[in-house]
């Protein structure tokens, strides 16, 4: 075996740096996506399916920490299914989380590229994104370290910045303005908005992933997943009832720049502070990009590791220790999913991926407590089973939900689901993983 198929993932991540990565995968869900909420439901609506999705979250990833610390591999929900389930539950988790952690990046992309059309013009959103994409790959090639503080770095300002923004909108915030039609597409938009309310957290468990390289894992992987929500929690709550309150959210409900557009309406669109924040803006976005980028490279390589895809997925480069042809597949795949989709389409598919992960997830952790009573749990979720039954619940919801007004993107996404399923069994690659 050649020393780049043999090299293994350094362990160097400390609590800081997972509660950054964790953080810093989702932050970009403050700065844009979730807005396009309030074109389904309104302000009071898109705020009451965002509570659910809260409360999801809040008890997924509480769930989710037991099986992290008990099984920390690169691979994630897929090595927890597996385990439960066998092959075809490697298959579910796999190709989900795949799908989350693909499609996620390219949303992102169009997000920077809009911010960065919004401050120069000249440049086109397409170019920037397709650029970014170039950028992070070089980045995350050079090592999980220098990543990872590359990540805390961008994460701190991100944070600084939302806080900043807060502070300057929220004298602004007009209740009478907030509620102005609350719910003009009465409950049947509270479900519809879930998916982008989802946005506001989607990618947190891509903590996992990274599980391989964190020193103490047993101890280091709870502190980073539960400051991480904490934090987001605060942030998502806070961005999205006071941003409500500055203008009719008809206003913003249908752009990649809700931020900087309702600083603008607050200030002046060519006041300093909004020039300034729209820059720094970029923080945020850039955290989550690389985030995710760093997910997806994981994913592939844990999946070709296993056998999942090919073998050369699952090499590791020999001088940086980094899953080089992972990170590069996963590009090719994102900058062909920016040719073709839309933000509002490309955060749904990725919603899709997540929730049917999540549920994957939830089951597999009962599972496991019957079936390996005897596994080490340095974390155990509290108020077993209420909290993970109620993330199972609510996915289940989210997952009927995003189905029922979705229906074209959920088809593709279980046809994809399906094929992948059948070649498998075809082949007979079943019987060997």
């Amino acid at each position: 075996m050649s020393a780049e198929q043999s090299a293994s993932l350094k362990k160097v991540l400390k609590p800081i740096h997972l509660w950054a990565i964790a953080v810093g995968l989702v932050i970009s869900g403050e700065y844009f996506g979730w807005n396009y909420g309030w074109g389904v439901s309104g302000t009071v609506g898109f705020l009451i399916a965002t509570l659910v999705v809260t409360v999801m979250y809040v008890t997924f990833i509480f769930s989710f920490t037991e099986l992290t610390t008990s099984i920390p591999q690169a691979g994630g929900p897929f090595s927890y299914s597996h385990r439960a389930f066998g092959w075809w539950g490697g298959i579910v988790a796999g190709y989900a989380t795949l799908i989350e952690f693909l499609i996620t990046p390219p949303a992102i992309a169009f997000a920077l590229g809009s911010y960065t059309h919004f401050l120069y013009p000249s440049l086109q959103v397409l170019e920037v994104a397709l650029a970014c994409y170039a950028i992070f790959i070089v980045i995350n090639l050079l090592g999980i370290k220098e990543s990872a503080f590359f990540s805390l770095v961008v994460t701190i300002l991100a944070v600084a910045e939302l806080l900043i923004y807060i502070g300057i909108v929220a004298p602004h915030f007009s209740y009478e303005t907030f509620v102005t039609e609350p719910m003009p597409f009465g409950w049947p938009g509270v479900f519809a908005a879930l998916p982008f309310a989802i946005w506001f957290y989607l990618a947190i468990e891509g903590v996992a992933m990274v599980a391989e390289e964190v020193e103490d894992p047993k101890r280091t992987i709870s502190l980073g997943y539960i400051y991480g929500i904490l934090t987001l929690v605060v942030l998502a709550l806070a961005v999205m009832i006071f941003t409500g309150g500055v203008a009719h959210w008809r206003r913003l409900s249908e752009i990649d720049y809700p931020l900087p557009a309702a600083l603008g309406i607050v200030l002046g669109r060519d006041n300093s502070l909004t020039q300034l924040f729209a820059s720094l803006g970029l923080f945020g976005l850039i955290a989550s990009f690389h985030g995710t980028v760093i997910g997806y490279s994981r994913q592939i390589f844990a999946l070709a590791r296993s056998g999942y895809l090919p073998s050369f997925l699952g090499r590791l480069n020999a001088r940086f220790q980094t899953p080089h042809w992972a990170l590069i597949a996963g590009g090719i795949i994102g900058c062909m999913a920016l040719l073709l989709g839309t933000t509002d389409q490309v955060i749904i598919l990725a919603a899709l991926g997540a929730v049917v992960m999540y549920m994957i997830s939830m089951v597999a952790l009962f599972v496991l407590r019957k079936k390996e009573p005897e596994l080490e749990r340095p974390f155990m979720v509290p108020g077993f089973p209420f909290f993970p039954l109620i993330a199972l619940v609510l996915s289940t919801i989210c997952l009927i939900a995003i189905i029922y007004y979705n229906m074209v993107l959920s088809l593709w996404f279980f046809a994809g689901l399906a094929l992948v399923t059948v070649f498998f069994v075809a082949t007979g690659r079943h019987r060997t993983l």
